[in-house]
């Protein structure tokens, strides 16, 4: 578990400003801010240092000239730095995002609550915390259309692209190589890399079927089955995945209080006492939390004939990766309107084949 959060940049007038820090009682020297400084200035690009100074263990990243922004974490003496990129690059461009005002000083607790999850991530908030990033969906929506795009001009079209903060394209293409989303390859006669789509995402709402199947059994009233499978069928009736709707559910998964409040909502219906029961697991903010899954038709509550309160899964969201077989159809019009190289084609027809045969394989040995 991190031990604090420090918010920091240049000045060319002072040197090293210490903006906000969390929490508010933890101590941080000049002197230290300055061995961080002068070690991001030895690359003089973004991207993450790590460091020990004196019983100080150090993760931090600096979001490059453009912004001169450090965001540092202080980590417990035996914690990998490492293991905190994704999530220091995550919330600094929440940060730069909300520099106005500074907007973002209200945020730094509930910041290094996410930041401090980030080791313990399973597959699931992995893949949201990937999709929720505008800057890699934005990568992801290219190739769906594409199927394979140069680096060179991939990275061209984001920084024309997308103006709203900083971009760190080769730390965005990592994660997502990492995520077995895409892959990067050279190919003989193209002078840049090329980034193939090996995988999709899907993601949408689906009915908490394990729940509605047996209500009773999970912890409902029995009066009050009916009730609830007629509200279940209701919602879904009138449901359409939307790409706003699912970044409404992704606001909830990458929440790490919201997620673990939803873990217990998909293993039983509960009352408010069992909720409360959560505040042992760090869940502080309950209140909003329940408003928040409420507002995005997650949760329902029902109340029996003495005005107990019932809080169950009205939804739930899948997702996952899939292999994207629609990129057949795109390999075949690249190939008919010669938009792209053939040995590009072919490379990306064996990429494809291996990608398919390895999630096959994969998905024998776990059967």
């Amino acid at each position: 578990m991190p031990i604090g959060l420090v918010v920091m940049r240049w000045n060319e007038r002072v040197g090293t400003e210490l903006l906000n820090k969390y929490p508010e009682e933890m101590e941080i020297t000049d002197k230290t801010l300055m061995q961080i400084y002068s070690t991001h200035e030895y690359s003089g690009e973004s991207g993450l240092v790590s460091l020990m100074i004196g019983s100080l263990n150090i993760a931090s990243y600096y979001t490059g000239p453009e912004n001169e922004y450090y965001v540092i974490l202080l980590l417990n003496i035996d914690e990998d730095p490492d293991s905190y990129e994704e999530g220091l690059i995550d919330v600094s461009r929440i940060i730069i995002q909300n520099l106005d005002g500074d907007a973002y000083f209200k945020m730094i607790p509930s910041i290094f609550q996410r930041l401090s999850v980030y080791p313990t991530l399973n597959i699931e908030q992995k893949l949201a915390f990937t999709y929720y990033d505008k800057v890699k969906r934005m990568i992801i929506n290219r190739l769906r259309e594409d199927g394979a795009v140069s680096k060179s001009e991939i990275t061209i079209w984001l920084k024309d692209q997308y103006k709203q903060g900083f971009l760190n394209i080769n730390a965005d293409i990592m994660e997502l190589i990492k995520r077995d989303i895409i892959k990067q390859v050279s190919v003989k006669g193209v002078p840049s890399e090329l980034i193939f789509l090996i995988n999709d995402i899907v993601c949408m709402r689906v009915p908490p079927v394990k729940l509605v199947k047996d209500p009773l059994d999970r912890g409902l009233p029995s009066r009050l089955v009916e009730n609830y499978k007629t509200e279940v069928k209701k919602f879904f009736l009138d449901y359409n995945p939307t790409e706003a709707d699912n970044l409404r559910v992704l606001d909830v998964l990458t929440n790490p209080q919201a997620y673990e409040t939803l873990r217990l909502l998909r293993t039983a219906i509960v009352t408010r006492n069992d909720l409360e029961k959560l505040r042992k697991k760090g869940i502080d903010d309950l209140d909003n939390i329940l408003k928040m899954l409420w507002e995005t038709q997650i949760v329902q509550i029902f109340r029996d004939e003495n005005e107990n309160e019932y809080y169950a899964l009205l939804s739930d969201f899948y997702l996952d990766l899939i292999f994207p077989k629609y990129l057949m159809n795109v390999i075949k019009m690249n190939y008919i309107k010669k938009s792209k190289a053939e040995p590009v084609l072919i490379e990306y027809l064996t990429i494809l084949e291996d990608s398919y045969i390895n999630r096959k394989a994969t998905r024998k040995s776990k059967t």
